[in-house]
């Protein structure tokens, strides 16, 4: 299963998510306006990383597998079937750098979002992950 590194380099992440992530989740974590409504192919646009999206919902191991696997992927592996934008980095980033951009995005919430994924990450892990 899938672990946040016990040290991250957060300036390296905030580097890489502006190289990789900012050209659809904005470079101030903002998302793309209307996130929440299907665009005119159907997929939901990318959503903010920010204190008001969602991301801050999920367990660090939902997180690092949506990025690493790409969306359809990591939802099909939970039995959800779904026409996710979100691509795959596997070929594009390492298993470090994808924790990396992640460590940068959580360090930007407000304690209370921080705290609660924590939360949610920790139950995942005494859950083994399911």
């Amino acid at each position: 299963m899938p672990v946040m590194p016990a040290t991250v380099d957060i300036a390296q992440g905030e580097a890489l998510y502006a190289q990789s992530c900012a050209a659809c989740h904005g470079a101030n974590l903002e998302g793309r306006t209307e996130w929440r409504t299907p665009d005119a192919d159907g997929r939901l646009p990318a959503p903010p990383h920010d204190e008001t999206g969602h991301t801050w919902h999920h367990p660090d191991r939902i997180l690092f597998q949506y990025t690493k696997l790409g969306g359809r992927e990591a939802l099909a592996q939970q039995g959800v079937e779904f026409d996710s934008g979100m691509p795959a980095f596997d070929d594009v980033r390492t298993d470090r750098e994808i924790w990396n951009i992640l460590a940068y995005i959580q360090s930007t919430w407000p304690e209370r979002e921080r705290a609660t994924q924590a939360e949610r990450t920790a139950a995942d892990l005494a859950n083994g992950g399911t």
